[in-house]
């Protein structure tokens, strides 16, 4: 089969490590890489052995089949809408653009070309993510955790379209039953938008979603517990861990210790790089047609929530 010729838009440190993936993996060609930044690309030309080129144009130039893109989230939509026009395959880095319209406007241009258009939900491709989604599909309650340090990249959007959009995914992939209610609160420190916000959603479903992200945490946290049917489920996202917590079977003694028939048991993850599963399913879609696990229709959905989330925060103010 004719290796898939890639290329990535925006070497910064994501868009470099997307570039290092793409030259390994096989059945794909790295072709080219782009970045304004000249002491980037340059540096990313050089390590892979690829031309490196200022801008999008200049990469479909090259010939290319499929790019990531991994520039500022306010450019998303230009340079995405330039790459579908040219009729390449695209893989957008989350959030996919800091507004719904521009969201949709972007999956209704990859619709009309018949072309892929994947989000990079790069947590949809964690090993335990993987398994809880798996074995957990009707959850009563769910209790999400992304905390970070500032960051010295990336905060040009609130923090709900930054870190809490990824655990938005991940909830609306276990309940899809549509929200019936929220309540949320945020506030800045460093930046001019939401560095800290929590949401209370619940679900048509019943379910129950408690999400909380912060950019200005001294610790890093991500973790995400489910209550579930006969079980609690505690998942860490960073050590690719799952622990099932489940009452042993038959009423528990009279006199006896509760916490004595409690079984834990891991759930068995397959783990790996999550970055480079996410861009060898990339690569087999476009080379199979197939709809991305992530499709542009699921991001929008996540950019929906996220801007329902911020537009209730701040009509609080």
């Amino acid at each position: 089969m004719k290796p898939i010729r890639t290329a990535v838009a925006g070497v910064g440190h994501l868009g470099y490590h997307h570039a290092r993936n793409y030259a390994a993996l096989p059945g794909v060609e790295l072709a080219g890489v782009a970045d304004l930044d000249e002491a980037k690309r340059s540096k990313a030309a050089a390590d892979f052995g690829v031309p490196g080129v200022a801008t999008a144009r200049e990469l479909i130039a090259l010939g290319v089949d499929a790019v990531s893109v991994v520039t500022p989230s306010i450019t998303h939509h230009d340079v995405v809408l330039e790459l579908l026009e040219a009729g390449v395959h695209v893989l957008v880095e989350k959030p996919m653009a800091p507004t719904l319209e521009e969201s949709e406007r972007m999956v209704a241009a990859a619709r009309e070309k018949g072309l892929l258009l994947q989000v990079g939900h790069i947590e949809r491709f964690n090993g335990a993510v993987m398994a809880v989604l798996e074995r957990f599909r009707e959850p009563k309650f769910i209790e999400c955790h992304r905390l970070s340090p500032y960051p010295m990249r990336g905060a040009d959007v609130s923090v709900v379209l930054d870190l809490m959009i990824h655990d938005l995914d991940i909830v609306l992939a276990m309940d899809p039953s549509g929200v019936e209610w929220m309540d949320a609160v945020g506030v800045p420190v460093f930046s001019e938008s939401e560095d800290i916000a929590n949401v209370r959603i619940r679900f048509k479903s019943g379910c129950v979603a408690n999400i909380t992200s912060s950019r200005v945490s001294v610790d890093r946290m991500r973790k995400i517990r489910i209550f579930a049917e006969n079980a609690y489920v505690a998942t860490d996202y960073s050590a690719q861990e799952v622990l099932v917590y489940r009452k042993t079977p038959g009423p528990i003694p009279p006199g006896s210790n509760p916490m004595e028939h409690i079984i834990i048991e891991p759930l068995p993850v397959q783990k790996d790089e999550p970055l480079k599963l996410e861009l060898a399913s990339f690569v087999e879609c476009v080379q199979a047609g197939r709809t991305p696990v992530v499709s542009g229709e699921d991001g929008v959905k996540a950019v929906r929530l996220a801007e329902q989330i911020l537009e209730r925060i701040r009509e609080q103010l």
